[in-house]
């Protein structure tokens, strides 16, 4: 816990309640679908191309989003009322609506089959590009067998860059590519190498210094083969502009430490345990840069908590209070964490989490909300309020989890109000 508490720190945590999980009188989450979850392969590989929404559905999809969000402020809300839950499911003009499964009140989902999908639909939903201003300059392109590359390219959605990702596919553009490229027009296209994990990073840091005005205040190392704990990077780069570099269990890689030897003074911080990137590592690190300090969780989910509650010298989210914004991916699916990192440079800023299964919420991610849930005494208007982005279709994160998600993310009133 940090020294800064929320307003409902001296409240019982409250059970989830049934619309959270999703089922009439129980609060026990659905144990988890083996059919539900998806493999957690230490490096993605490309998925097979399936037909993808064009460019007008893509924008349709945001429209939807919105016109949910109108039908839920008119039922009154989620996560609150006094009436009984119906197991019948949602109506079927919310249904159509896409609640809960695209929105509820405190939870967006960006639901693509696919990375390419999800890719497209978060930069349509950064630049809507419906007009010249509404466009970005630059577009990052990375095959999807390049997750490392993928990470790394988060640091060129910070400013001045401001650069979101889309995804080719052996070379090749999938169509929701095309047509995402075609919506935003951008004036520029960084095409990522893939060269292995490290050089891969180390080009994207190189192209970093060229197209901002001032070296890195920090530079990451992340484990290159363990994804899974290397996911929150992406995130961390599109807020920050801090590089993201790879290096392995005991060795620190030939294009790591070239970029480690141009920024000498520049702290660097390590993600994951020892047993990911060792003291080894470290010790080198320290050895042609500056100096490291290591952020890290027993696993990928602890990892990222870690990160998002971390402060240090300007480097880290320091998230330990409600009003916050945090984008949700299932942990293994890599290539949506970078497709994400986007949303932690625009709207509302937050920090990567990793789940890792489809139906049941994790507890201890499960504390972490509860610990930044925000709270009002007297007027809800002038509170805090919490959002969560949720990445990937039913399979990756089902639609129970997200509402549970958004009860932890409800704004709870605290006291009577006197």
């Amino acid at each position: 816990m940090s020294s800064k508490r929320p307003i409902n720190a001296d409240e019982p945590a409250r059970p989830p309640t049934p619309e959270a999980v999703g089922e009439k009188g129980s609060s026990a989450p659905k144990p988890a679908s083996p059919a539900a979850k998806k493999p957690q392969d230490p490096a993605p590989k490309p998925q097979a191309r399936r037909p993808k929404p064009l460019a007008p559905k893509l924008l349709a999809l945001l429209v939807v989003i919105a016109v949910a969000f109108i039908a839920i402020a008119v039922v009154g809300g989620t996560g609150g009322g006094e009436e009984e839950p119906s197991s019948a499911g949602p109506p079927a003009a919310t249904a159509e609506l896409g609640f809960p499964a695209l929105a509820t009140a405190n939870t967006t989902r960006v639901g693509g089959a696919d990375p390419a999908a999800n890719a497209a639909a978060v930069a349509l939903a950064v630049y809507p590009s419906t007009s010249e201003s509404q466009r970005p300059r630059s577009v990052a392109l990375v095959d999807e067998g390049n997750w490392a590359g993928a990470l790394a390219a988060g640091v060129l959605m910070a400013t001045p860059v401001r650069a979101p990702l889309l995804f080719t596919a052996g070379g090749e553009q999938p169509a929701a590519t095309e047509e995402a490229l075609s919506a935003l027009e951008p004036g520029k296209v960084h095409r990522i190498p893939d060269e292995g994990a490290a050089a891969s990073a180390a080009a994207v840091a190189k192209l970093r210094d060229r197209l901002f005005p001032d070296p890195p205040k920090h530079i990451v190392i992340a484990p290159e083969g363990e994804p899974e704990l290397a996911a929150p990077a992406a995130a961390w780069a599109a807020r920050s502009g801090d590089p993201v570099l790879f290096a392995g269990g005991d060795e620190l890689p030939a294009p790591t430490a070239a970029y480690l030897e141009k920024h000498p003074k520049r702290p660097i911080f390590v993600l994951g345990p020892s047993s990911a990137l060792s003291s080894k590592v470290v010790r080198e690190a320290e050895r042609v840069g500056g100096a490291v300090s290591r952020v890290a969780g027993e696993d990928p989910v602890a990892g990222a908590i870690a990160f998002a509650r971390y402060s240090k010298d300007g480097f880290g989210w320091n998230i330990n209070d409600p009003g916050h914004g945090f984008v949700l991916v299932r942990a293994g699916a890599t290539l949506d964490a970078a497709a994400a990192a986007p949303l932690s440079g625009a709207g509302t800023w937050g920090p990567l989490l990793l789940t890792d299964d489809a139906d049941t919420l994790p507890g201890e991610l499960r504390e972490y909300f509860l610990d930044v849930k925000p709270g009002y005494t007297d007027d809800p208007t002038r509170a805090f309020y919490n959002h969560v982005w949720v990445i990937g279709d039913q399979e990756a994160i089902d639609v129970n989890q997200q509402a549970e998600v958004n009860e932890l993310a409800e704004l709870a009133r605290i006291g009577d109000g006197r």
